[in-house]
Order: structure tokens, then C-alpha cells, then sequence
């Protein structure tokens, strides 16, 4: 499961490093809250879109950049959320995703948290684009409470702009 989790990842990565000689992401189009992106490496493309959270807390530390992402796999239409945190997360410490009463529960790696459920992303995407904001808990590497408000405006239409990213 962690290896299929972290080809966005790897994307996300590169984006923000300015990897010298790699190919630079694309945003295709913005929707309100949610970008759609598209990163080409070699003859691959993958599409993903994301947003910045509206509201983080404690609003006493520095959270870094943060970004919620779901990537659509170049072998298809599935769809993969994933939080990049701008700052390491706990280990062993886990996440917890909320739409509306839908409570999604996270596993980390670093910086970056997937739904422990593979079977229940379709659920979380489908939550996501039917809900109003996106609400996130974590725990930094220093034992930091922290949690993070995204808004969904746009998400729908984001996610279908990338339906046909090539």
C-alpha cells in the first residue's frame, strides 16, 4: 500500500523542490479553492489537483505549507487523497480526516498522510465533493496538536478537469 501512495507523493515532492532538469508541474485551471495540475516525468503523466487550507490551529506555531491533494492514477479513474504537511508528523501518530459526519482515519509517513482503508477512498472523494469543508487533525513530530480547515468549493469541478489530463 505505501508504494502506490507514494507516486503522488513523489509529484508533490518535485513541486516543491524545484528538482533541477525534472519536469515542472502544469496547473491546467483553478476552481475556487482547488487547483488541477498536471506533472509530466518521462512519457508519464499524472493529474492531481489540491487546495491550501483556509484555516490552521494552533495559530501560535508555524505550520509550514500545507496542502490536501487527490491524484487520479495514471493506470485509470482511481482517485487518492493525500495530506502533505509542511512539517513531520509523529510517528506512528495517526490523522483524521472529516467531511460532514464522515470520519476518515489516516496512517502517516513523514509528512504525508493516506486513508488507512484503500476501499474507502472512493467514499472520502465522493464525501468531498458533496460536502462544504474538509476538516483535518495531526500531531507533529514534536507532539503538537494541530488541525487544519479545508474549504471544497470547487473540487467537484476540479477533480472532473483532470477526468481527461493527458
Amino acid at each position: 500500500m505505501l508504494v502506490r501512495n507514494f507516486a503522488p507523493a513523489l509529484v508533490f515532492v518535485a513541486i516543491c523542490a524545484g528538482v533541477a532538469h525534472a519536469e515542472v508541474p502544469v496547473r491546467i485551471d483553478q476552481f475556487d479553492h482547488w487547483g488541477a495540475y498536471s506533472f509530466k516525468s518521462g512519457d508519464s503523466v499524472s493529474c492531481y489537483v489540491l487546495s491550501r487550507p483556509i484555516e490552521q490551529k494552533p495559530s501560535s506555531v508555524d505550520h509550514g505549507d500545507n496542502f490536501f491533494i487527490v491524484s487520479r492514477l495514471a493506470s485509470g479513474d482511481k482517485l487518492v487523497p493525500e495530506a502533505a504537511m509542511g512539517y513531520d508528523l509523529k510517528d506512528g501518530a495517526s490523522m483524521t480526516a472529516m467531511v460532514g459526519d464522515k470520519t476518515f482515519p489516516m496512517f502517516t509517513k513523514d509528512r504525508h498522510g493516506w486513508v488507512k482503508d484503500e476501499t474507502q477512498e472512493p467514499t472520502m472523494v465522493s464525501a468531498m465533493k458533496g460536502g462544504a469543508q474538509l476538516e483535518l487533525q495531526a500531531v507533529s513530530r514534536r507532539g503538537t496538536a494541530t488541525s487544519y480547515s479545508y474549504s471544497l468549493s470547487g473540487i467537484t469541478a476540479a477533480l472532473k478537469r483532470i477526468e481527461t489530463c493527458k
